[in-house]
């Protein structure tokens, strides 16, 4: 059996590596809702599942089912916070192993419209604590109020 674990993922440890990227919005049902410290796009998250899968395919079918619904959850939550017409999704893994996705809400007017977004882009510099704060409290509330709106 596979561990649910793997020393030096930045995910499983919970190290400084991560806190240096993103802010925990709140758990889901089987991952955990992060907000990226990266906010050239508004409202840019992460939604990472909460045990050590490399592959997508790893996962047995309720729980890929369970995962892409958290997954769905946050997209939606991050749509109607941002007014974004559109949600793009990132699924990586080449440096970061760790199955999680990347929630991108994107604007026509976005320079990057009609282009994939770009993952670490130079010069951005990170957001704070404090200035990510107002919106997580946001997040967490939509999160709350449409829970079981999302669910069913």
């Amino acid at each position: 059996m596979k561990s649910r674990y793997r020393d030096g993922c930045f995910y499983c440890e919970h190290n400084q590596t991560q806190v240096e990227r993103m802010v925990p919005i709140m758990p889901l049902d089987v991952s955990t809702f992060y907000l990226n410290r990266d906010q050239t796009h508004p409202g840019r998250a992460i939604v990472a599942l909460d045990w050590h899968v490399d592959e997508l395919f790893e996962l047995t079918a309720p729980m890929r089912q369970a995962f892409i619904d958290d997954v769905a959850q946050a997209a939606a939550i991050l749509k109607e916070y941002t007014g974004a017409s559109k949600i793009n999704y990132g699924i990586y893994g080449d440096t970061v192993s760790h199955l999680h996705f990347h929630l991108v809400p994107k604007l026509p007017s976005d320079a990057d419209w009609d282009d994939a977004f770009v993952n670490n882009p130079s010069g951005v510099t990170p957001k704070s604590d404090a200035e990510l704060a107002p919106m997580i409290n946001d997040l967490r509330k939509l999160v709350d109020q449409n829970y079981e709106t999302l669910r069913n």
